[in-house]
């Protein structure tokens, strides 16, 4: 199995980052599919800006948390 999931940074309002990180993990999982991985094989979570990768204040832009992490389960 496959776990995608999508994370967003600090800049805007959660809502707007809940469903931002969610995009991000459909859109990889859509390429993955279109690519032959089956999607039965495939988990999608998201996070929003709730796991930041580096720790920032509110509203903040950090480019490495806008992200989609794979992970092989």
């Amino acid at each position: 199995r496959l776990v995608v999931a999508g994370h967003a940074d600090r800049s805007g309002p959660e809502p707007y980052n809940e469903a931002l990180s969610e995009q991000r993990a459909r859109n990889v999982a859509r390429a993955l599919v279109q690519r032959g991985v089956p999607e039965q094989a495939l988990d999608l979570e998201w996070f929003g800006e709730r796991r930041p990768r580096i720790p920032t204040p509110d509203d903040q832009r950090e480019p490495r948390n806008r992200r989609v992490e794979i992970v092989f389960g």
